[in-house]
C-alpha cells in the first residue's frame, strides 16, 4: 500500500450510496487520491439491469429492444445510469410528447442519479417520433430514451 489513508466515514457514506441507489460500483477521485467501491450482483441470465420486484417485468424486458434497432440512428441515448422522468414533477405535463417538434438544447426528460436531477436535452431539432421509456423507469448508460427525427 502507498500509505494513503481514507476516512472510514467516507467509505461508509459511499457504501450507503451504493445501497440506496442500487448502483453496483462507485468511484471518487480527488487530487491524487482515488477510491472505488463495488459490490457483487446476483448473476442473471440477461445483462445486468435494474429489476423491478415483480417477475413479469423480466418477461416484458425483451420486448423493449424490438423498437430500438429501427430508431437507433436518431435515438437520444442516456448519458448515465439513473431513473428517467418524463415530467418535472408528478402530475405535471410531460416535457415532450410523440409528434411534438423540439429544438436543439430543449429539455426532453430528466434522469435522477445520486439524488440529483439531470436535464437531458435534445441533441438536435426535429420531431419526437417515439418515447422508449416510462416515467420512473430505471435506465442504463447508452440506453435509447426517445427518437427524434
Amino acid at each position: 500500500m502507498s500509505g494513503i489513508k481514507f476516512d472510514p466515514e467516507t467509505i461508509r457514506a459511499l457504501a450507503n450510496i451504493l445501497s440506496d441507489t442500487g448502483l453496483t460500483e462507485i468511484e471518487v477521485v480527488e487530487a491524487d487520491s482515488r477510491i472505488r467501491l463495488a459490490r457483487a450482483v446476483p448473476s442473471v441470465a440477461a445483462p445486468v439491469t435494474y429489476a423491478l420486484p415483480a417477475a413479469p417485468a423480466a418477461v416484458a424486458a425483451p420486448a423493449a429492444p424490438a423498437p430500438e434497432p429501427a430508431g437507433t440512428a436518431n435515438a437520444v441515448l442516456s448519458p448515465m445510469v439513473g431513473i428517467a422522468y418524463l415530467s418535472a414533477e408528478p402530475g405535471a405535463a410531460p416535457f415532450v410528447t410523440p409528434g411534438q417538434a423540439v429544438t436543439a438544447g430543449q429539455t426532453v426528460l430528466l434522469i435522477e442519479a445520486m439524488k440529483t436531477f439531470n436535464q437531458i436535452k435534445a441533441p438536435r431539432a426535429g420531431t419526437v417520433t417515439g418515447i422508449l421509456v416510462a416515467s420512473g423507469q430505471p435506465v442504463e448508460y447508452d440506453q435509447p430514451l426517445m427518437v427524434i427525427e
